[in-house]
């Protein structure tokens, strides 16, 4: 399974759209909160399942702020990130993710992305699609695979350009 993961597109659909036609076929799409009304167009323009939950920026949201779903036999935890203060460190989402029996755990929010080991929990946030704060300040996003019987694998891609100009991936 082919998974693309998102977040922080805070109404700036642009880069969005643009991610989800170069990165066709997906089965399955995750954004992990802070659409600021982005919502409808997410679902009108995704060629498969999307799986969504608010942020703190998502006001009048009626998206869950955290949900669990089952990707390809992988158990995800999933949230937007500040009710955990992900912002000084993943440990109390970790620890969120183990008491769901969940073995993945991602998180938008802090605009930076990680990949990386926490209590047996592998800890995941895309960054920001729309406003990067990592040192290279380019927006990105995560693909996960998903094969049975295998760990899942996730890869960190950055964007360069913008959405009116040929974006090209660093």
């Amino acid at each position: 399974m082919k998974i693309l993961v998102i977040s922080d597109s805070h109404g700036r659909n642009g880069r969005m759209e643009l991610v989800i036609e170069q990165e066709s076929p997906l089965d399955l799409i995750i954004h992990l909160g802070d659409l600021e009304g982005g919502e409808d167009l997410l679902e009108a323009i995704a060629p498969c399942p999307v799986e969504m939950v608010c942020g703190n920026n998502d006001f009048f949201s009626l998206y869950p702020r955290e949900k669990i779903i089952d990707v390809g036999g992988v158990r995800v935890f999933m949230c937007h990130g500040h009710n955990y203060g992900v912002s000084a460190g993943t440990q109390r989402l970790a620890q969120a993710a183990l008491q769901h029996q969940c073995s993945v755990a991602m998180f938008g929010h802090t605009h930076c992305p990680v990949v990386e080991e926490e209590q047996g929990i592998t800890v995941v946030n895309p960054g920001s699609i729309s406003y990067p704060r990592q040192a290279n300040r380019k927006p990105s996003y995560i693909i996960m695979n998903v094969e049975p019987g295998k760990k899942p694998e996730f890869t960190v891609y950055y964007m360069t350009g913008s959405p009116g100009n040929s974006m090209g991936w660093g």
